[in-house]
């Protein structure tokens, strides 16, 4: 259930936000879902599996092989995450860097050559061409996709948590309860 939910949210922004839920900046809704995690182990799976399936329809609808980069280090990006999250959900607010701090730092060491693959060359928005310009490109991704990231995780996934502990997820799950 968890993954079908976070592939479909997934596919839902992509189709809404455009490159704006793929590219150099990237705002998923979906991994406001990565929250689950702090309630049960058992979302570490359905939110891999999740971001394996939204990953891939990148690679089916485009055709390009280097969308695969996507589906094995993004994926990897939210099992590192979800894992973190399980591991920490006792304190919240440490919890929630997981997801950002493991797609900061992974999601832009392939970007590049994703982008690149797909003809983008510019930081969006701007017009700065980052051709052949790997750490510059690296750096900008750290910090665009832990801010998007970061927006979504505390910004809709926060409160998503708060929403699920007061309708007795945490107990359900056997999680523990932070005040």
């Amino acid at each position: 259930m968890i993954a079908a939910v976070y592939g479909a949210l997934t596919l839902v922004t992509v189709q809404f936000l455009g490159f704006l839920a793929w590219g150099p900046i990237q705002l998923r809704v979906s991994e406001a879902l990565t929250v689950v995690a702090l309630f049960t182990p058992a979302a570490i799976p359905g939110l891999t599996i999740g971001s394996i399936v939204a990953n891939l329809y990148t690679f089916v609808t485009t055709g390009n092989p280097l969308a695969l980069l996507d589906v094995v280090f993004g994926s990897l990006g939210t099992l590192l995450g979800a894992i973190w999250m399980w591991r920490f959900r006792g304190r919240k607010t440490l919890a929630l860097l997981g997801p950002i701090i493991f797609n900061a730092v992974i999601v832009p060491a392939y970007l590049p050559l994703l982008v690149k693959g797909f003809g983008l060359y510019q930081i969006p928005f701007t017009n700065i061409d980052l051709e052949g310009a790997w750490i510059p490109m690296y750096l900008f991704g750290v910090v665009a996709i832990g801010v998007g990231e970061a927006i979504v995780v505390y910004g809709l996934g926060l409160p998503l948590s708060v929403a699920l502990a007061r309708m007795g997820l945490a107990q359900r799950a056997g999680a523990r309860n932070e005040p």
